[in-house]
Order: C-alpha cells, then structure tokens, then sequence
C-alpha cells in the first residue's frame, strides 16, 4: 500500500477522551488505504504501554516522551519569540528529524495531521500532500476562555487566540485540505480566514453504535429509586469542570425541589479538585470508572451543559446512541446533526435547563426521545462513512513526492 504520514498531537489510544475518538477511529481507516508511519507525543507514563496497540495498524509508530514541565518551559521562551505558546508546547526537533527521515527514507507524499499545531511539522518546502484535520477552531477556544476567565489569564488566553489564529491561516492556505469536525466549525473558519474557503472541510464524527448499545441485561450502577442525570467526560478538561460546577450550583437546586429523588452524577476520569468539592446529597462523583455503558443506558436524562465548547461533543453522540435523551446547551448543539425538541433538547439557563430536564425524567417522554436519538445515530454517524471524505481529499489530485528510497 502506499505509505502516508500521519501526526496526531497525542497518542490515538485508547479511545476513551474526545480527539482521542476521532484520531483512534482515523488511524484505524487510514491504515486499512495505506501504510501508515505513526507520530506523536507521550504526555502520559501510560501512553508507552500502548505502543504495541498502535504497531497493529502502523509500519512504524514513533512516540517522542513529553514533559509537561519543560513543555511549559518552552511556553515561556514562545512568549518571548511572539509565537503561540501551542506550538512552543508541541515542538519537538526529535519528531522534527523523524518526519524527515520516513519521508526521504520511504518516499512519502501524503500526509495527515490532527490539530493546528502538528502542522508545524510540514512548514517547509516539498513537504507531501497535507490533509490537516484542524477539527474545532482551537484559535477560538482561547478566545471564549479570554472571556470567560479575569486579569491576567485574559490577557494570555486572548493573546494566543491572535497568535494561533495567524498561524492556523498560514498553515490552511499551505494545505491541500483543511478539515472541521462540524459544518459550524468550518464556517466559522471560513469567516475567520476567507482566503481558505476553497481548501476548508466538514468531515463529522461517527458513533460506535454497536459497542454504545442498549443492553436488556446490563445492571444499573444506580440505587433503587433514583433520578440519575449524567454527565461524562474528562474531569480535568477545564470546559468541563466548568459545567458541571455550574450545573450542581445553578440547576441542581431547582431540580431537587421538583423531584427531590434527583441525583446528579459527574462520570469521569480526573476528577479536578473543584469537580470533587462538589459531591454531596445531590451530587455523586464517580471519578473513572470501568465501563461507562451502565452509566448512560440507566440515566434518566443526561445532560452536555457545557458553556465552552468547540466543534462536537463525543459525549453526547454515545448518550443518543444508548437510547438516551439529551439535553445540552445551545454551544454543544451546534455540532448536533439532528432534531431539536425530538432527538434532543436544548436549554439556554438553569431555569430552562430544570424545565427540561423535569419534563424528560418522566419515563414516557425521556424514553421516547431516546429511541430516535438512536436511530438518528443508525442513519447518519456510521464512522467509516464519514471517514471516507480523508480518502477522498488526499487522492484528489497527484502527490508531492519525496525522495524515493534507495
């Protein structure tokens, strides 16, 4: 098969955090079209472990062991040069010299990178054909975090918006194709760098409704008589813990008035200490657990009130395909492809989201709504049917190639 490049900023497995979906789901696709070359960082001890895993799909898999300190370090110097701190984060001259060797070594033309700052990799003359799947407009999530955060982390945050946005225009216009994980997310790039409309692509997120299914047999992790409302998610991803804080303090009172048997459940890995300070009569936090499939097929309602949010929330897509209802905010329904009001529900405020989630508690309408986030699911997130749109942009037209072996 024909060899390819592939650079994801972190180790693609095993699929149990948000990129780490897509770029899982993406390596298995691109490896069963060509011979794929892995790169990436190990910012976790963990990560090495699953260098075996990864050699399944791959001819070859480099991973370049990163130290958050020293990663941070480079920030400081970034700083200093006037760069995104992103990329100072991410730049490694080891993978630097590894990208150059397997595409003169293996005469490589083709390429794929997830997220902006890996396409740091490829800013050079002769580099192969890029497919960069920036999936969300990272640009923009330091810019809601400016706003969302006070003096001197706006200051910072808004920076490396102005910063990372420059470079995120630099890089698409040097691409063969651009890549967003949402129709929103690629307009919103599109308005931001009009330049690149041309090169800019909606390539959306799939479902593994087989493993996210309903099961007649699976047992509730859930005491008799409760009204589970679920969160999942990675509880140290700070977009996150913002919106369960929010959800506990601001709708949970509402809704224990109402229905005094409802319980807030925050499902996730890492629970940071402002996620663990709220577990109480209301609130149970469960930090990792083994299998989140128990979790989300006997929820009562689960619930994405995130107030950050960038490009699709995998979270949600795995509820819906368990047969739940949903209800987010109106930031996470953007990258929704289906129904309001049917298949899922969105609030604006604590008062709505109360309302709402009140009304889907009842057996009979949370039930109902569901069954046809389920077969939305069925119909339109099949992963291999939206990863073909990669196959597609890098066959598009011939491949700069490098060097041949030999």
């Amino acid at each position: 098969m024909e060899p390819l490049l592939y650079l994801p900023h972190r180790v693609p497995y095993p699929p149990n955090k948000g990129d780490k979906i897509r770029t899982y789901h993406l390596l298995r696709y691109l490896s069963r079209h060509y011979r794929v070359y892995l790169g990436t960082f190990a910012d976790l001890a963990e990560d090495r472990a699953h260098e075996g895993a990864l050699r399944q799909w791959c001819a070859e898999v480099r991973l370049i062991p990163l130290s958050p300190l020293r990663a941070r370090a480079r920030c400081t110097a970034g700083l200093l040069r006037g760069e995104p701190l992103s990329l100072a984060y991410y730049r490694s001259a080891e993978l630097q010299q590894w990208v150059d060797r397997v595409v003169a070594e293996h005469g490589i033309g083709k390429a794929v990178t997830f997220s902006s700052m890996m396409t740091m990799y490829f800013d050079r003359p002769g580099a192969p054909r890029l497919v960069a799947d920036y999936c969300d407009v990272d640009s923009q999530k330091w810019a809601q975090y400016a706003e969302q955060r006070g003096w001197p982390a706006s200051m910072i945050y808004g920076r490396e918006a102005r910063t990372l946005l420059s470079f995120e225009r630099k890089m698409a216009a040097r691409a063969a194709a651009c890549t967003f994980v949402s129709s929103a997310e690629a307009e919103l790039f599109v308005r931001l760098a009009p330049e690149c409309a041309d090169r800019v692509h909606a390539i959306g997120n799939g479902v593994d409704s087989e493993y996210f299914s309903p099961q007649p047999g699976r047992p509730s992790p859930y005491p008799a008589g409760e009204l589970p409302i679920v969160f999942t998610g990675a509880m140290d991803y700070w977009p996150n813990v913002d919106a369960v804080a929010w959800f506990a303090r601001e709708v949970m009172p509402i809704l224990a008035a109402a229905q005094p048997q409802a319980r807030f459940y925050i499902v996730g890995m890492n629970p940071a200490p402002t996620v663990s300070a709220l577990a109480g009569a209301r609130v149970v936090v469960t930090g990792r657990v083994a299998d989140v499939r128990p979790y989300l097929q006997h929820a009562r309602v689960v619930v994405a009130p995130l107030r950050v949010a960038r490009g699709v929330q995998n979270k949600v897509f795995e509820a819906m395909s368990m047969a739940r209802p949903v209800v987010v905010s109106a930031a996470v329904a953007q990258g929704i492809h289906g129904a309001p009001l049917l298949e899922f529900d969105i609030a604006a405020d604590a008062a709505e989201f109360a309302r709402k989630v009140e009304a889907l508690l009842d057996p009979a309408a949370g039930d109902e709504m569901g069954r046809r986030a389920r077969r939305r699911v069925l119909d339109d997130y099949d992963w291999d049917a939206r990863l073909a749109g990669f196959g597609a942009l890098l066959d598009a037209a011939p491949a700069r190639r490098a060097r041949a072996n030999g």
